[in-house]
């Protein structure tokens, strides 16, 4: 398993989830909202202006890298083969 493509993949389906998520709460009724979720795990993301959703588009980025760099190393220490 390799660094970069992971990290790039897990980052886009991170964004992509997160946009999908807004993108609900703008046309799904109140009590089906995610909002209250994201606000907890994005540090400044506040439902809903421009700028919050650009934050919380590069934090869930971010956030992606960052389970590639702890789940690659992990993965590979894990499937080494025994000679």
């Amino acid at each position: 398993m390799r660094l970069i493509p992971t990290g790039h993949a897990l980052s886009i389906f991170l964004a992509i989830t997160f946009t999908l998520c807004i993108a609900w709460g703008l046309v799904a009724p109140p009590s089906l909202h995610m909002h209250g979720a994201w606000e907890q795990l994005l540090p400044g993301f506040e439902f809903i202006s421009v700028s919050s959703f650009l934050l919380g588009l590069i934090e869930s980025y971010v956030y992606g890298w960052y389970i590639a760099l702890v789940f690659v190393p992990l993965y590979r220490l894990f499937n080494r083969q025994i000679a």
